[in-house]
């Protein structure tokens, strides 16, 4: 069995710093928590888990106070997490069984879990990615990033376990900060390029300044090098953009650049059959669904992908392109499909009502026809 410290970064998190805190209770030997400035009683709250709180002082650079967190640690492992960050009862118990089943002295230097981004409803996720949460010690891993910080890989054996952090952020956002970081990370830098220049796109995105994002995604792209999960995220928001800017043409570009990077995704399949189906190209968009099928089970990455489209959005297209084409038993069975995933949604219910219908009329035609023996 391995030992773990829980190493944590806090501002003014009194709002959610507890429940954080309680759904990992007994996970970790050693709790660690740096507060960066806190303003309210999030350092109370810390002392009644710990006695490890620490004051440091903000030097806008997320990596380097991460990086002070981690420098702390003393036991075998060391798991993050975020003050907005739950461990759900059951993925809890998941980790309890890892962390007893990881030989203390072992090869395994690092950890992959899944993270919930979004829920839905009775807390089915929407969005998920995944993260290096869990690494050794000593496997020399360290943060890099004023902002949007990243923890390297070690040379060593990475695992990936079937567990998963769920993210639940509470109102407001931190847009005017990200923002005074990144300028004076560019003035020092002397231009933004690389992953600067993606952290500088994806603020312009999430402020909704589109065209700004489009131009900086697409220079991003032009680059010779750069990590493949930034360039797929890259293509996904560069087409977004595009959308929103109402240049349709512009946004199938951006999504079919991304198989310059990668093998296709479910969720770039789902979103160029999207753009066939918006021009009335039925025969075209069930072809991409049907690639998003097919490639569902492909291994995305550590980007934020839509559950959906590796689920059940390609089979309810798929339903409602077959049932343009009047091809109603494929639209059935794909109905059928999709409520698979989502067994009582109201939309998939009522058209599987209407297809029924539909399908037999179809069948008592084709068997006054004499197409078909009558059914017993």
């Amino acid at each position: 069995m391995i030992t773990i410290s829980l190493c944590m970064i806090v501002k003014n998190e009194e709002r959610t710093l507890a429940r954080c805190l309680d759904s990992v209770a007994g996970i970790a030997e050693e709790i660690i928590i740096v507060d960066t400035g806190s303003s309210d009683r999030t350092m109370d709250i810390a002392a009644q888990y710990t006695d490890q709180v620490y004051t440091y002082e903000w030097k806008d650079d997320f990596a380097a106070a991460r990086n002070e967190s981690f420098a702390k640690a003393t036991q075998e492992y060391i798991l993050w997490l975020d003050a907005d960050d739950v461990l759900l009862p059951a993925e809890r118990a998941k980790l309890e069984v890892l962390k007893q089943q990881l030989p203390s002295g072992g090869k395994t230097e690092a950890v992959i879990l899944s993270y919930t981004l979004a829920e839905g409803a009775e807390g089915s996720p929407l969005v998920t990615d995944r993260r290096l949460r869990l690494v050794k010690r000593d496997a020399g891993c360290r943060w890099h990033g004023r902002l949007h910080e990243q923890l390297s890989f070690p040379r060593g054996e990475v695992i990936t376990a079937d567990i998963a952090v769920t993210h639940r952020r509470e109102a407001g956002h931190h847009s005017a900060r990200n923002v005074r970081i990144l300028r004076k990370w560019i003035a020092e830098e002397g231009v933004a390029q690389g992953r600067l220049l993606f952290y500088y796109a994806g603020e312009c995105y999430d402020r909704q300044r589109y065209a700004a994002a489009a131009r900086g995604y697409a220079k991003l792209l032009e680059q010779p090098s750069g990590y493949r999960e930034d360039r797929l995220i890259a293509c996904a928001r560069l087409a977004e953009c595009y959308e929103r800017l109402g240049e349709p043409g512009r946004k199938l570009g951006a999504l079919l650049q991304s198989f310059q990077y990668d093998l296709p995704h479910a969720d770039f399949c789902c979103a160029i059959a999207a753009c066939f189906h918006e021009r009335q190209e039925p025969v075209s968009a069930i072809y991409w669904y049907m690639q998003a099928v097919d490639v569902s089970s492909r291994d995305p990455g550590l980007r934020p992908v839509p559950v959906a489209c590796r689920t059940w959005l390609p089979h309810a297209r798929l339903s409602l392109c077959y049932a343009h084409l009047g091809n109603w038993e494929q639209a059935l069975m794909h109905n059928t499909k999709a409520r698979e995933y989502l067994p009582n949604d109201p939309g998939l219910l009522a058209n599987r009502q209407k297809l029924e219908v539909v399908v037999r009329k179809e069948m008592k035609e084709r068997e006054e026809r004499g197409e078909v023996s009558p059914r017993k």
